[in-house]
């Protein structure tokens, strides 16, 4: 019989499991508490638990702590992680810290199926989705990592993959994070970014209206974004708007535009008019991401006076933009470069 995932389990799961071991209802919180609070890798370390029930555990579920390749760190503090799945398989995550509070930004899947022209991820394909446990492992190995003193209080679902296209997994993440008893975070403080995966916006909008959502939209026409971002030609830009003006948001949640800038591209006046046109009305925040050019990438980045006149088109028809700091930049900042980069680098355990 194939054990079971304990990490990969909700706390309702998990109390479902305890009850099938024929143990009391109270050891789903002691065991919580060892996974999420005490970040043990072990059965064997939950010693408040009697030897009989640590192997019995042992013996109908299992761990899968990730396994740290590598880690950059930038001189603005930028973490850059490349782990390997039990599988083989590697995926990045990036502890980035902010005045105030920190953050990590975690891969849903290993690759990604969508293909954006400017993204490194996408030259290697798509292999799976991740599993539950191995989204969640990424905040447990990072914040091990970092030390309890840097707590780790945001995360965004801005990695490697496309987090609605594993819509199931993504929200049993979201649940075991948000769970008093699980890792405990704030839903206002996780984030959700898509290319505008339509039916997973309007399921997003029942089920997880809670976490912020993130369009990644990145350009102003049809014919630009067919380029940029194929699976427009599925969900166009003007299927995206309609479906964003019925979602359930306000101005104290606001839906995130991401918008990277790519010189002579997506980054002209008119595109910066077209966009504020596009929102208004919206309660938006438009972040202008300056491009991280990798060796080979097809485009260059927006010289940075012409990115401030876009953000002030925006401004001055009333769209709140910011331009995002780039962070990483002495490292391999660019999403899919570490790992890249890093194959068949010798692997430790984290």
């Amino acid at each position: 019989m194939e054990k079971v995932d304990i990490k990969s389990l909700t706390m309702e799961e998990l109390k479902d499991f305890v009850k099938e071991l024929g143990l009391e209802s109270y050891r789903a919180k002691q065991i919580a508490q060892w996974l999420y609070k005490k970040r043990v890798s072990s059965f064997e370390q939950m010693t408040n638990l009697s030897k009989e029930v640590r192997k019995l555990l042992s013996e109908k579920a299992e761990l899968h702590p990730l396994k740290l390749v590598k880690v950059e760190e930038s001189s603005d503090g930028t973490r850059k992680y490349l782990f390997e799945l039990r599988d083989g398989n590697r995926i990045e995550s990036v502890f980035i810290p902010e005045r105030g509070w920190n953050t990590i930004c975690v891969s849903t899947q290993v690759g990604c199926p969508i293909g954006c022209k400017f993204c490194l991820t996408a030259k290697d394909g798509f292999t799976r989705n991740l599993t539950p446990s191995e989204i969640v492992e990424q905040y447990i190995a990072v914040q091990r990592d970092v030390g309890e003193e840097r707590r780790i209080s945001n995360v965004v679902f801005m990695g490697m993959g496309e987090p609605l296209l594993s819509f199931d997994n993504v929200k049993k993440a979201v649940e075991i994070m948000t769970n008093r008893d699980m890792l405990d975070l704030s839903t206002r403080k996780l984030t959700i970014s898509t290319v505008g995966i339509v039916p997973g916006i309007e399921r997003m909008a029942k089920e997880m209206n809670r976490v912020k959502l993130a369009i990644s939209l990145h350009a102003t026409t049809d014919e630009v974004r067919n380029y940029l971002v194929p699976v427009n030609r599925k969900y166009p830009i003007s299927r995206i708007m309609e479906v964003l003006r019925k979602y359930p948001a306000d101005n104290n949640r606001r839906i995130m535009i991401e918008y990277v800038m790519l010189k002579d591209v997506n980054d002209s006046l008119e595109d910066a008019k077209r966009l504020a046109k596009m929102v208004k009305g919206l309660p938006v925040k438009v972040n202008l991401i300056p491009f991280n050019p990798y060796p080979g990438a097809p485009f260059e980045p927006t010289p940075r006076e012409k990115i401030e006149e876009f953000q002030k088109v925006l401004w001055d028809r009333n769209i709140a933009a910011f331009i995002r700091e780039s962070r990483g930049q002495d490292i391999s900042a660019a999403c899919g470069m570490l790992r890249t980069k890093e194959r068949g680098c010798k692997i430790t355990e984290n």
